[in-house]
């Protein structure tokens, strides 16, 4: 299983990113798909989650409201549509598959991480 996050960068406090996750190597349908990030000093902390249907998604409370997770099986691909970005939501993002949970300790396929840096 490989997973290929891209879409981070550089923006201003109060801009927008969209995250993309390519999967490949596995039933890409059948898994939840999350999202994690882990600050500079920081635990790896959870995001967002998403169902394999697509018709479940949860949200930590502190992105809910700015943030959406979205997937296009078709495509293999999960997004995470970033918008009303804060300083604070400076790390680097992981995509990961597995089953529908907050817990890190339920995805068992991890992508390599893209950062996302938002200045003030």
């Amino acid at each position: 299983v490989q997973l290929q996050a891209s879409g981070g960068g550089l923006v201003q406090a109060g801009g927008s990113l969209r995250l993309s996750c390519a999967a490949s190597g596995r039933t890409f349908s059948s898994y939840a798909m999350g999202w994690f990030r882990q600050a500079p000093g920081k635990e790896r902390e959870f995001v967002a989650v998403i169902s394999y249907s697509g018709g479940s998604t949860a949200y930590s409370d502190s992105v809910k409201g700015r943030f959406t997770i979205s997937r296009d099986n078709a495509k293999n691909t999960v997004y995470l549509q970033m918008t009303s970005l804060k300083p604070d939501d400076t790390a680097v993002y992981y995509c990961a598959t597995g089953a529908y949970s907050r817990s890190y300790k339920s995805y068992a396929y991890w992508g390599q991480g893209t950062l996302v840096t938002v200045s003030s």
